[in-house]
């Protein structure tokens, strides 16, 4: 669980970046129309929800470091109590409840958005604000502008629009203690979710059933939704990256792949795991994934703080290249091979990305044209993958098969914790798991 007084640092530290008399909007996400009259669930825009953990609609924060506002400098407008709408649609906190909640200094019903936004933007030389993110709060924003620069007497609107996402974006990159636990949290209940899916996966199983056992045990443990679509892909459709039909029933001798993670207290786990529909490795699909699984571990090994990214995944191609020369996939010597980009045609995605509020979370992988040094607090994953397509110019043996392996790895002082180690994954420990 995060803590209030956690919340509030951020805030104070989002303010504390801004330039002297700036002004913070900070909007929440709204509901959403999926047909008629029905909405999609609610999901918190991210950025909100790392700054309040607040989970309602339509709500606003609003943060100054200008002095006219001296030390009450944090504010929301929030949704007004109304029992006939929370009879209908849930219960809202309120303003009253919200300002002793979230400790603030002064909150507003969303009815006086309007003369609001006036109110706090005026006579600021800054505004800082994500525009782009929401057409309807975009209009809302401007409007207040245009009527403060059309003042008669004097143009009250701040001077210079600044976009906020930067400076989010780099304090959401480097977890605190907290978030980490939290998304231990997450990464724990996608394992045993993985776990329960491979036991129950037969031939004559429908990929969707894997994706609702998966999906069952999320929601058991508390995570009431996934972090993404979930992608169950068996026999060639493990060689769609983004696969997400989940519609044919496995077959004996074929390979599963599932790559599926919970969204736990909004943080995201991301986690692949392939493991064969029999119970028992072919001799070609282990070569394969004891391949993808030889090139995780490589970059495992390698990766702390310090390192980049880029130069993990230089060690992982180099592995893989090997490995498929080896195996007769490639041809011609390794350096050639590396030079031509020839493992392009089996590996197109990158060996991973951050992880946090989002599956593919916020933060630049190149800082100043240079590529970044993990740090201690950040969390991504290391997900290398071989994908044979079936019209592949091959040996047949390997045509259809499609291998990833996934963790999500957190940068200590020291190097890495591995959040996701519950699940097995070395040939030996998923077939001792199949068999149980």
């Amino acid at each position: 669980m995060i803590s209030q007084q956690e919340f509030i640092a951020r805030q104070q530290r989002l303010l504390a970046q801004c330039k002297p008399s700036s002004v913070c909007v900070i909007p929440a996400a709204t509901m959403i129309t999926r047909s008629r009259d029905t909405e999609y669930p609610f999901r918190q825009d991210s950025d909100f929800w790392y700054l309040t953990g607040f989970n309602e609609p339509d709500t606003w924060l609003l943060l100054s470091n200008h002095e006219r506002h001296g030390q009450r400098c944090r504010a929301m407008v929030c949704q007004a109590k109304d029992p006939d709408a929370e009879i209908w649609q849930g219960r809202r906190l309120g303003a009253d409840m919200a300002l002793a909640r979230f400790d603030l200094d002064e909150v507003y019903e969303l009815d006086e958005l309007p003369e609001v936004l006036l109110h706090w933007l005026m006579g600021h030389d800054n505004l800082y604000f994500a525009q782009g993110g929401q057409p309807a709060i975009d209009e809302m924003v401007s409007s207040a502008l245009r009527a403060l620069r059309e003042s008669p007497k004097e143009n009250l609107a701040p001077a210079a629009v600044v976009d906020v996402r930067p400076l989010l974006h780099e304090m959401r990159l480097h977890k605190s203690a907290c978030e980490i636990a939290v998304m231990k949290a997450a990464c724990q209940i996608s394992a045993q979710a993985h776990c329960r899916a491979m036991q129950f996966a037969a031939p004559g199983v429908y990929e969707y059933q894997l994706e609702a056992e998966l999906h069952h045990e999320f929601a058991m443990a508390g995570a009431r939704a996934p972090a993404y679509a979930t992608i169950v892909g068996s026999g060639a459709n493990a060689c769609v990256l983004h696969y997400t039909e989940n519609s044919k029933a496995l077959a004996d001798g074929e390979l599963v792949l599932i790559d599926a993670g919970a969204e736990f207290m909004g943080y995201a786990a991301d986690i692949t795991r392939t493991f064969p529909v029999s119970g028992t490795f072919s001799a070609p699909q282990k070569a394969i994934y004891e391949l993808v699984l030889k090139a995780q571990q490589n970059a495992l090994d390698f990766i702390g703080p310090g390192v980049t990214l880029k130069a993990a995944t230089e060690r992982v191609i180099e592995v893989l290249t090997e490995g498929l020369i080896a195996l007769g996939l490639l041809q011609g010597s390794v350096a050639d091979n590396l030079a031509e980009q020839t493992w392009r045609a089996y590996f197109m995605h990158g060996l991973g990305h951050f992880l946090g509020l989002d599956v593919h979370d916020v933060g630049d992988y190149r800082v100043n044209g240079e590529d970044r040094p993990l740090k201690p607090g950040m969390v991504l994953t290391i997900e290398p993958g071989l994908y044979i397509p079936s019209d592949a110019p091959v040996d047949e043996q390997y045509r259809g098969i499609g291998v990833r392996i996934e963790d999500n790895v957190a940068i200590t002082a020291t190097g890495i914790e591995i959040l996701t180690a519950d699940v097995p994954k070395t040939v030996a420990d998923i077939e001792a798991l199949l068999k149980r």
